[in-house]
């Protein structure tokens, strides 16, 4: 479970601020079990309980099931979350101003891929499953989800920078989990990235997550597949790239031509990769994070010379 510190996790913190709910969540860390007996675990009456068992599954650390009992129907409880992640906002930086670009999922410009795969629009798929040529169709500039086992897909971008202003900091950020058959949420998968033919870095995604519908995904897409992803945060600084504050190469904001007029970025499975699970890209109406493929170049101005590029956000189609 991922929270962070907006009112949306309250239930959550709510449900842990208890005695009583958290020695609940360990006696159901050994088996399910009805609220008679974490009454009688914990010393309360089944009243009592009830009402603790409701804030935890509203919390969703646990769900219920009504199942036969000897009496009857009984309601079985079963712990519903192996951990929590809390995030926290990032630290503002020292330099506010940036130029904004939101390239959407299937405005690639150059892909190779291999099946697994597909693509699909906020209201259907895009040709068939598992069949690469599909990525050429037209509609797929209106995909919004694409996957594939192995391979990549690249992106050109406007680069907005005008000469009185000094790049301090690029980030790049998008929905990511791996490509499984089905969904697999034990399914490691390294993830490398590009930009401007430079290689920064890779990530290990743990798995492809189809445990519960994603927060934005349609109601039309199938439970059996890619529900939602992890947002991942890309910094590349002059002290070199990190995802999400960990290291992963000294590649630093001077090493990217980060000046170019056009930039390329691409999402790779690579040949050798240790680990070749697949990647699914999330934007924007699908997975838990309303966002395609967002960049923010950081900048500081150069008061010596004058502003000939007004800054600009863009958002392509």
């Amino acid at each position: 479970m991922e929270l962070d510190i907006s009112l949306d996790s309250l239930p959550a913190y709510e449900a842990l601020a208890s005695k009583v709910r958290l020695a609940v969540l360990q006696h159901l860390t050994t088996r399910p079990m009805n609220i008679r007996e974490l009454a009688e675990a914990v010393g309360l009456s089944s009243a009592i309980m009830t009402m603790h068992i409701k804030k935890l599954e509203k919390a969703g650390l646990i769900k219920t099931e009504l199942v036969p009992g000897k009496a009857g129907m009984q309601k079985l409880c079963v712990l519903d979350v192996d951990e929590i992640e809390i995030k926290f906002p990032m630290k503002q930086k020292s330099f506010t101003e940036y130029h904004q670009t939101e390239l959407s999922v299937g405005h690639y410009t150059d892909f190779y891929v291999e099946p697994t795969c597909g693509l699909a629009t906020l209201e259907k798929i895009v040709g068939e499953f598992d069949e690469p040529r599909y990525f050429l169709n037209p509609e797929r500039v209106n995909a919004k989800i694409l996957w594939f086992s192995k391979g990549h897909v690249e992106y050109k971008l406007p680069n907005f920078i005008s000469p009185n202003q000094k790049p301090k900091e690029l980030e790049i950020s998008l929905e990511l989990s791996s490509e499984a058959p089905f969904t697999n949420e034990d399914w490691p998968s390294d993830i490398s990235f590009y930009l401007n033919n430079v290689c920064l870095g890779k990530w290990t995604s743990p798995g492809d997550f189809g445990d519960q519908k994603g927060k934005f995904t349609p109601e039309w897409w199938p439970q059996i597949i890619n529900q939602y992803g992890l947002l991942k945060f890309i910094r590349i600084t002059t002290n070199g790239t990190f995802i999400d504050g960990t290291k992963i190469s000294d590649v630093t904001i001077n090493d990217i031509q980060i000046r170019e007029k056009l930039w390329t970025f691409r999402v790779a499975v690579d040949d050798d990769a240790e680990n070749i699970g697949g990647v699914t890209i999330f934007g924007s109406g699908f997975g838990n994070y309303n966002q395609d493929i967002l960049f923010r170049l950081f900048y500081t101005k150069d008061s010596k010379r004058p502003d000939v590029i007004p800054k600009k956000s863009t958002k392509m189609p």
